[in-house]
């Protein structure tokens, strides 16, 4: 941590062992960073260190002006954007992914996913967690009764060398899922956004005087435990130890967690390359977080940037309250997912860390194959389809270069090698070396499984 003592900055010095281990709750991202960390250390084993970045493309990305166009389909369902031919024969994709094409050998691409929910948060904890709700909410307000993968891995893995947290969420975690019964100290550690100016890592903006006073808006950290306290079942986890407490502290205080989320510390021009926007900058932190041994980093990949021109990928007519057609947002956006996708993979395979670390773009489902006019003023877009969506994957030592299964002439569903959600976390977790097939305890003490009746896609491995 900085010695600063520049007072202008709001820099005044770092934390004191002392000082630290007398603040008995320090909130970071929705959690207190003791319970990040807690009981990691004893908690399974992992003899090699991989990890996972996924790029959760929240709506659910068009798989029709993706990675599957269908552009001999009728008008209606056709992509708005032509297919252009990558490095692979055989494998085109849209575009508007020019890097992309050019790296193609070095991805593949799943066509023939699918599921049954329909709406948002439970497309999402059905991903996310493998776990579809019992009872569907099309109000898009449920949350998962089971943890995500990411939860899973921080329960199953020890903490990462150097004091790493096991779970990162960049800007921030999924909101429709939950740690549930792997307690809160296993849910996602939240960075913010690593674009904004002056960006550092939150442990390292930390400071403290006398008594813990100089923590910032201590109130504000307190009612956000207040909070969590209200809305969750810790069954005890708020109750920190002095080990643990001692864990947390060799995290804010260790040099190489610092370097490893100060972004800084790379060329201009690298950055550059990733785009100086929240995607281009998540995707370099991620990759700097897997090298120094975090196990998942999940990107929320909703927009790069805010503006009117900025929607998510939720492609209906009328997105986020703009008229207008889907396509012309789409074309905005994608372009910044391909350079900062692109980048990425290639500079894994610069580190030569092609064969730890795993790269999912993945959102909760597709589109629909018909395109519908709606409001505001006649939009035009596509709704919600879990039927049929398409997710990329790269690294990770699996089989690369490759397009696995099919969907219909029009995209409507899966003709050819079947996946559903739960085999693509299958592969997630083979990656990892997390047997899927363990359990752990619910609320009730009764065992749940990881996964069930889901298998790691045959093609990749």
């Amino acid at each position: 941590m900085s010695d600063c003592k520049d007072t202008t900055s709001g820099c005044t010095g770092p934390l004191g062992r002392r000082e630290f281990m007398q603040v008995g709750a320090l909130a970071l991202g929705g959690l207190t960073l003791p319970q990040v960390l807690a009981a990691r250390a004893a908690s399974g084993n992992h003899s090699k260190r991989t990890s996972v970045i996924m790029l959760y493309q929240h709506g659910g990305a068009s798989q029709l002006e993706t990675y599957d166009l269908k552009p001999d389909a009728p008008t209606a369902t056709r992509s708005q954007f032509d297919p252009i031919a990558t490095n692979v024969p055989g494998m085109d994709i849209c575009e508007h992914f020019p890097l992309q094409a050019k790296i193609a050998d070095k991805f593949s691409i799943v066509r023939s996913l699918h599921h049954e929910m329909s709406s948002h948060t439970d497309g999402g904890i059905t991903v996310l967690t493998g776990k579809a709700p019992l009872v569907a909410d099309p109000t898009s307000q449920s949350k998962s009764a089971h943890p995500d993968f990411g939860s899973v891995a921080s329960k199953s893995l020890r903490t990462g060398p150097n004091v790493m947290p096991s779970y990162v969420a960049i800007p921030q975690k999924p909101y429709m899922t939950r740690p549930t019964y792997l307690g809160l100290h296993h849910g996602a550690f939240e960075v913010g956004d690593p674009s904004v100016k002056g960006f550092r890592a939150p442990h390292a903006g930390i400071a403290a005087g006398k008594d813990g006073k100089r923590l910032g808006d201590r109130k504000t950290l307190i009612d956000q435990l207040d909070r969590i306290r209200r809305t969750e079942d810790l069954r005890g986890n708020l109750a920190g130890t002095d080990q643990f407490r001692e864990l947390a502290f060799e995290m804010l205080t260790s040099p190489e967690s610092a370097k490893a989320f100060n972004l800084s510390e790379e060329p201009d021009a690298l950055r550059d390359r990733y785009g100086r926007h929240l995607w281009g900058q998540a995707c370099l932190l991620a990759r700097r977080l897997a090298q120094a041994g975090t196990s998942v980093i999940n990107i929320y990949f909703n927009t790069p940037k805010t503006g009117q021109e900025f929607t998510n990928w939720d492609d209906h007519p009328g997105n986020a309250g703009r008229e207008g057609h889907f396509a012309k947002y789409m074309k905005i956006r994608l372009p910044y997912m391909d350079q900062a996708l692109a980048t990425l993979i290639e500079d894994i395979h610069a580190q030569d860390l092609q064969r730890r670390i795993l790269v999912v773009v993945v959102g909760e489902f597709g589109r629909t194959p018909v395109m519908r006019y709606g409001v505001p003023n006649r939009s035009y877009g596509r709704d919600h389809w879990p039927q049929a969506y398409s997710a990329l994957v790269a690294g990770g030592s699996l089989n690369m270069g490759q397009i696995v299964g099919a969907t219909n002439s029009k995209s409507e569903y899966p003709t050819e090698r079947p996946y559903t959600p739960q085999d693509l976390l299958a592969t997630i977790y083979h990656h990892l070396g997390i047997d899927h097939s363990q359990t752990f305890d619910d609320f009730r003490g009764r065992p749940v499984h990881i996964l069930s009746d889901a298998k790691p896609i045959a093609e990749l491995i």
